[in-house]
């Protein structure tokens, strides 16, 4: 099949021209020779990639298609739909990982020759990885459920991973009657990774040979993230992503761990964080197939272990019912109504009771203590509400009676969607016999929410998470740590309620601490408001006559060389902080963190001017010292200033008249866009841009100054409130 079966969206066009896609709808309308749709709709038609190309070519606006974006259209204007495609392309990338010399020899030649041979090539490397694998029809495997099966819509990825949004309380994938045996469950569940034929691939060839192309550049598995990180990025209604620190901080939890199991797998980020050594064992499953998948391709790319991957939905019919592992570690759907209640009440893994309708959170946590070993542990993503809902409590308490449930800690509001509530995590243990006198851990890292939407601090997460449970995992026991953690003696939590909800059993920071950190507080804010009234600035006096300067544009300003403007990607290394469109409109630092892509990264430099795209507001931020070498984020545009010819302050200033704003504004029923090329400069001197440019700088400092106040106004208010309800601070 040719290049042009690959199609491109009105959008994707704009992203290959580097341009809006209100220009590609005046192409669209102003050339007659513009290509003409051939899919889509009416309202979003798509045309040919190949027929794109060329016109754009042809009228000078485009040299070459870079080789990322070329291969991602391909991939997204895949007649099978993007998931088929990057499964495709992860089976190419394992052999060109696993076998390079193999890749060359089956890829030259014509794409009939490449779709003939590919099949017994990757038979060669697959199953070495997964297990034996047959030869499936990919649209089935991948898109659609087994014959008898109903259609899949249970929420199964899970932290770091990703899960697929779709309705709670719609039907799973099952059969009509229960399967707990390893034969029954073998008919409900399959291998996630099926051997592509001949007719499959076709499709892709260009595809794949594009993808070995880029493969050659960036590297089998930095490719395979690229395009995967992508493709979660571009659709974040359909999957919800979960930073790398906390699958990171679950694995800790965890401890070392030979064989590992996650039931709900997602994309595979818990076992990725993992993956140490070549003589694991990891073992996955996920009702959706794609995922699956995914999954198992990624971990073949990222590690030696043996992979054991499988579809199907975990409660109803588990694909390793004989495991004993190490570890598991799970982030299970939330609030699923029908989880199987009605057809597994005699299932043997609800061993401290049959859960509730309302409870499919304490299933997954039985069949996560039902997978391990004696000894082994368990780490699962939790809603708080499971710590205390009262159908649960009769779990809760069999749990800790029996020593099974070591320890909860609740996150950060932020940490993990959804993102307006503190997910709890839960540490399990299956004893090895019931302990005289446990004690279980609780823990509250709320303090360490990030202000606005940025994600929490994950190093002091971390450090306060880990140290108290290795102490507490050591001795059983841990003296107070007043606001952050303690252990209880289960017999303290069984009451009526059996409430885990680690803030309800905490002590309160010593008044000490709290009326210390008060005082400080208070100091801050007096000398922050002393420097606000410093740095008001006077009355401005009106310029007699109006100037009328002679006007450029950002655009004229980037062809002409006096800046460079790049925009924000998805792309870099997950340990690099990225400035993302709130930081620059609330003035903080980089928040954000970078999905699972080793693509290359825009980094800001002291100087820069960074500028938001969406919103509608007046807002440009020159990069300081402090924030220079975080990475660019989505919706925000860089403009790199050429010293010589244009000052950063005056530039910035200019960019935030509202008039200004307001020119370059386009408007869609939802959102302001703003086209930073179409923003408008005086075309002054260099020593009259500084002049301005010193004035812009004062005001910018005048406004850090007035949110900080702000800030620590309302710190001291609410610290006040919290003193003097809890008895640390007197009325008078």
């Amino acid at each position: 099949m040719q290049d042009n079966a690959t199609e491109v969206t009105a959008a994707g066009i704009a992203r290959l021209a580097g341009v809006g896609r209100a220009a590609v709808s005046n192409w669209r309308r102003r050339h007659a020779d513009f290509p003409k749709p051939v899919g889509g709709t009416e309202t979003s038609p798509s045309f040919a990639l190949a027929e794109v190309e060329a016109w754009l070519r042809k009228q000078g606006k485009l040299a070459e298609v870079p080789l990322r974006e070329r291969v991602w259209q391909q991939l997204v204007g895949h007649p099978e739909g993007p998931v088929a495609a990057l499964t495709h392309a992860g089976c190419v990338l394992l052999l060109i990982h696993d076998r390079p010399t193999v890749w060359l020899e089956v890829s030259a030649g014509s794409d009939e020759r490449l779709a003939a041979m590919l099949p017994g090539a990757l038979e060669e490397v697959l199953t070495p990885r997964f297990g034996p694998v047959s030869a499936v029809n990919s649209r089935r495997a991948v898109n659609s459920p087994r014959p008898g099966t109903a259609p899949r819509a249970v929420n199964t990825a899970h932290a770091g991973a990703d899960r697929v949004n779709t309705p709670a309380g719609t039907p799973g994938t099952h059969t009509d009657r229960v399967n707990t045996s390893a034969t029954d469950a073998a008919v409900n569940t399959h291998p996630a990774v099926h051997l592509p034929t001949g007719p499959d691939l076709l499709p892709s060839t260009p595809l794949l040979r594009g993808t070995a192309e880029l493969a050659a550049e960036l590297g089998a598995r930095q490719t395979f993230e690229f395009l995967l990180g992508r493709h979660l990025d571009a659709n974040p209604r359909q999957y919800t992503l979960t930073p790398a620190d906390l699958a990171g901080l679950m694995a800790d939890l965890a401890g070392p761990a030979r064989t590992v199991l996650d039931p709900a797998c997602g994309t595979g980020a818990l076992l990725r964080a993992v993956t140490t050594r070549p003589d694991q064992e990891l073992y996955a499953q996920d009702s959706a197939p794609e995922l699956a998948a995914l999954t198992a391709l990624r971990l073949a790319l990222h590690t030696r272990a043996a992979v054991r991957a499988a579809t199907g939905d975990t409660l109803r019919a588990d694909a390793h019912p004989q495991l004993h592992a190490d570890a598991v570690l799970c982030h299970p759907p939330f609030n699923e109504r029908n989880w199987g209640h009605d057809e597994l009440a005699y299932d043997p893994r609800w061993e401290y009771g049959f859960p509730a309708r309302t409870e499919s959170e304490l299933a997954w946590v039985q069949h996560a203590l039902a997978r391990l070993k004696d000894g082994g542990t368990a780490v699962l993503l939790m809603p708080p509400a499971a710590a205390s809902r009262r159908s649960g409590r009769r779990i809760r308490a069999d749990l800790l009676r029996r020593g099974a449930l070591r320890a909860v800690v609740a996150l950060p509001v932020g940490a993990a969607p959804p993102y307006n509530i503190p997910l709890h995590l839960w540490v399990l243990r299956r004893p090895e016999k019931a302990p005289a006198q446990p004690e279980v851990l609780l823990a509250d890292t709320g303090q360490f929410a990030a202000d606005g939407r940025g994600g929490p601090d994950w190093r002091d997460v971390g450090e306060v998470v880990l140290d108290a449970w290795r102490a507490f995992d050591r001795a059983g026991t841990l003296d107070e740590r007043p606001g952050l953690a303690r252990s209880l003696p289960v017999i303290d939590l069984l009451d009526d309620d059996v409430d885990l909800a680690p803030a309800r059993h905490l002590p309160p920071p010593t008044a000490a601490e709290g009326t210390g950190a008060l005082t400080a507080v208070r100091e801050n804010l007096g000398a922050t408001l002393r420097l606000t009234a410093d740095l008001t600035p006077p009355p401005a006096e009106a310029a007699h006559p109006v100037p009328r300067w002679p006007l450029t544009t950002i655009g004229e300003l980037a062809r002409g060389g006096a800046l460079v403007l790049r925009t924000g990607g998805n792309g870099g290394h997950a340990r690099v902080p990225v400035l993302t469109d709130h930081d620059v409109l609330a003035g903080t630092s980089p928040s954000g963190s970078l999905p699972e892509s080793e693509e290359e990264a825009v980094l800001v430099e002291p100087g820069d001017v960074v500028v938001p795209v969406l919103g509608g507001g007046s807002v440009a931020r020159v990069i300081d010292d402090a924030t220079g070498g975080a990475a660019l984020g989505r919706n925000l545009v860089l403009l790199r200033p050429e010293r010589t010819a244009l000052d950063p302050w005056f530039l910035a200033g200019f960019l935030r008249g509202t008039a200004n704003n307001r020119q370059a504004s386009s408007y869609a029923s939802t959102a302001t866009r703003l086209d930073v090329r179409r923003l408008q400069l005086p075309r002054l001197p260099l020593d009259e841009q500084r002049r301005y440019g010193a004035r812009f700088r004062a005001l910018d400092e005048f406004e850090r100054a007035l949110r900080r106040a702000g800030r620590l106004g309302e710190q001291l208010v609410r610290g006040m409130y919290d003193g003097l309800t809890d008895g640390t601070v007197a009325p008078d």
